[in-house]
């Protein structure tokens, strides 16, 4: 599992390792029942404290979405993708709502806007 993470982003970086790991399941990138890295390696990988990988984790856990098992880890629930089908596309429905809205106070015409989603589907390399 690789997740990537910007520091100087709006977005905490606890949000940013969650919403990774949801996608990663809704992709399939993660299956059920698949082992997650430790909270000490994915936090040396991503050189972050430790303690703000375990919060996601607990978190994720709280949400149904990852299992721990004490001495073995965390690993991906069995019914996990759903949820997270779901929530990646929420959290994809809201950004481009609030890139229409940008557009829109920019002066950019309905046209203009519908251009430039079909631009970005045709670049997108998981567009059907």
């Amino acid at each position: 599992m690789i997740l990537s993470i910007d520091p100087s982003a709006a977005v905490p970086v606890s949000e940013q390792i969650a919403e990774q790991i949801r996608f990663a399941i809704a992709t399939g990138r993660l299956e059920p029942g698949e082992k997650l890295p430790s909270v000490r390696g994915l936090a040396r990988d991503l050189l972050v404290n430790p303690n703000t990988v375990a919060k996601v984790y607990r978190d994720l856990e709280r949400e149904g979405i990852l299992r721990t098992r004490p001495g073995s880890g965390a690993f991906v629930a069995d019914d996990a993708g759903e949820s997270c089908v779901e929530e990646s596309r929420r959290i994809a429905a809201e950004a481009l709502s609030n890139g229409v809205t940008k557009g829109v106070a920019a002066g950019m015409k309905a046209k203009e806007i519908r251009e430039l989603v079909t631009r970005c589907l045709g670049r997108s390399k998981n567009h059907v």
